[in-house]
């Protein structure tokens, strides 16, 4: 397994990340094979997070007695000192550990959610104490929107970040990942495949590890996937393949979409599941578990054309922070009949 310099947390990490929120549809026997097994092939940076299930109990119980092979990163997604400081507390009890080398401040997506992290009674403010003390070695963002992240780097000094990175989020490459490069901030990128969409699983692990990320971290439940993934990224991306790569890539980000999941329907549209892999799909298809949720969205896309409350201007639309042309998109599915 390759590995990397986490930038200035100056950690050595694997290329590939173990992330482990799927643990959490496994028994604890299952999970304790699938995460001995992959730190047994190398792979040497585990996420997880408080939000995941029981992932973090089935974690401690599967490797903590082999804590020093391994950089732990888990996440809050408190906004409060005291809310925050309860969940470190409860990560370090669940993992059996007693440091996390990343803590992360998780899913920070909106201004106002930022400012809440970092006023004096905030979760910026947990995690700084609980680094004094030595429980918390790094202290990292992760969020959805990679035009905030990218002013949120400049504005304090994160040691990680985490961000959608894939053929059909390509859009951390514009400002975040220079950013994060000048500031020596340790890049960690999530979905490459887009969760459980995009079917040429190699190629789209490939695309991702092709850019200046120090980890591509990728969920995963089983012995297969693991050396499936390692097999993958075995080796670095050439000149020549990162070019067929973005080749391949070229107009599947049309939709816009950044999977912020501010946007909702009373019609049960998954609209980021319907948006995201909606270009790829038409090109090259879908894994099964993908065009199953993709199923489950176009049996409503024809009332969506004729629900009253958005005639005039979609509901979805109106929380867009993108402002994007939802129904465009969905009508255009309609159109293109590519369900």
């Amino acid at each position: 397994m390759r590995t990397k310099i986490l930038g200035k947390t100056g950690l050595s990490v694997s290329a590939l990340g173990f992330g482990a929120m799927r643990l959490r549809g496994l028994d604890q026997a299952e999970a304790d094979r699938v995460v001995n097994h992959a730190l047994d092939r190398g792979i040497t940076y585990v996420d997880t997070a408080a939000e995941y299930g029981d992932s973090e109990e089935k974690l401690g119980k599967a490797i903590s007695h082999r804590r020093s092979e391994y950089v732990l990163a888990t996440k809050t997604q408190k906004r409060t000192y005291q809310e925050a400081m309860q969940e470190i507390e409860q990560s370090l009890r669940r993992l059996q550990t007693d440091y996390l080398d990343i803590l992360q401040i998780h899913y920070v997506n909106y201004p106002h959610e930022y400012r809440d992290v970092k006023k004096a009674d905030g979760a910026l403010r947990a995690a700084e104490e609980m680094r004094a003390k030595g429980y918390v070695g790094h202290i990292g963002i992760t969020g959805h929107r990679p035009e905030l992240l990218t002013r949120w780097l400049q504005d304090y000094p994160f040691a990680t970040v985490l961000f959608h990175l894939s053929m059909v989020q390509p859009f951390a490459k514009q400002e975040l990942m220079p950013m994060a490069e000048s500031l020596d901030v340790g890049m960690i990128a999530m979905k490459p495949i887009s969760g459980p969409f995009l079917s040429k699983v190699k190629e789209s692990l490939r695309y991702s590890a092709a850019s200046s990320a120090h980890v591509v971290l990728s969920g995963m439940q089983s012995i297969a996937e693991v050396d499936f993934n390692i097999e993958a990224l075995a080796q670095e991306v050439a000149a020549e393949e990162r070019m067929a790569l973005e080749e391949m890539a070229v107009g599947l980000d049309e939709h816009g979409c950044r999977r912020c999941n501010y946007c909702s329907c009373p019609l049960g549209i998954r609209i980021p599941d319907t948006l995201i892999p909606s270009r790829y799909r038409e090109k090259f298809g879908l894994l099964e578990v993908g065009e199953e949720l993709w199923q489950k969205s176009a049996d409503h896309f024809a009332a969506c054309m004729t629900y009253e409350p958005c005639r005039e201007k979609p509901l979805c639309q109106q929380a867009c922070p993108y402002h994007l042309p939802i129904q465009q998109e969905i009508r255009r599915a309609i159109d293109e009949k590519v369900m």
